[in-house]
């Protein structure tokens, strides 16, 4: 697959002229992303809930809790909104009704599928090096008590849509507006901190080369 296909879902309505039907677009703003805020119907209500993502080919990775019932309920196929957001400045204009975000962002439609026992370490090791990468390394594996306490599922990504304003304008040449008032941008962008050890961690150990590389990465791109 090649473009994202245009349905009543994924059709972007307003400002359409930023939307990429491309699919790589879709999987790079995906894989720049650590967290995404799934969304069902329970009750008769909405609700939403944030949660670590990881891509694999075609499909989402997420995992949570057997116990969940917002887990059970997507295990159970009920329909999910996924929504990833890259924020990345805030647009100055003349007027608060010119003024707006600039960012990058996709939307997700789908239902849900678990991954079977038998898959499902390989698939919980593909969200931890996405979201920790290298960790795995450092630590012991998982054992089969955390295993059988977690659910990973996989939403496909196969109706989704990319709307990227990235390029967008601040304001047009001829749009009246009073030249005195300041109009610009304000980039935003997420920076990783130092890295703190916490309170039993032994005195003197060294902070592991995962945990720098996924700071460099932050750092380089500017998004999580």
């Amino acid at each position: 697959m090649t473009d994202l296909p245009l349905t009543t879902l994924t059709r972007v309505r307003r400002g359409a002229h930023h939307q990429v039907t491309d699919r790589a677009a879709l999987y790079d703003v995906i894989d720049g992303a650590l967290s995404a805020t799934l969304a069902i119907v329970r009750d008769d209500r909405p609700i939403a809930l944030p949660v670590g993502i990881g891509r694999d080919g075609d499909d989402l990775l997420v995992h949570g809790s057997t116990g969940s019932d917002f887990f059970r309920r997507l295990a159970a196929g009920a329909p999910v909104c996924v929504t990833v957001t890259h924020l990345m400045g805030l647009k100055y204009a003349r007027s608060l009704f010119d003024s707006s975000m600039r960012y990058r962002c996709a939307v997700v439609h789908g239902v849900a599928s678990v991954v079977p026992p038998e898959k499902k370490e390989a698939a919980l090791l593909a969200l931890s090096e996405h979201l920790m990468p290298g960790r795995s390394s450092d630590v012991r594996p998982m054992n089969a008590r955390e295993l059988a306490a977690t659910m990973v599922l996989r939403i496909p990504l196969a109706e989704a849509s990319v709307k990227d304003n990235a390029g967008s304008l601040v304001e047009e040449d001829d749009d009246g507006e009073d030249r005195r008032v300041w109009a610009g941008m304000l980039p935003l962008r997420v920076v990783a901190g130092e890295p703190v050890p916490s309170a039993q961690t032994t005195e003197g150990t060294p902070v592991p080369a995962s945990v720098r590389r996924a700071a460099e990465r932050i750092a380089a791109s500017g998004m999580a």
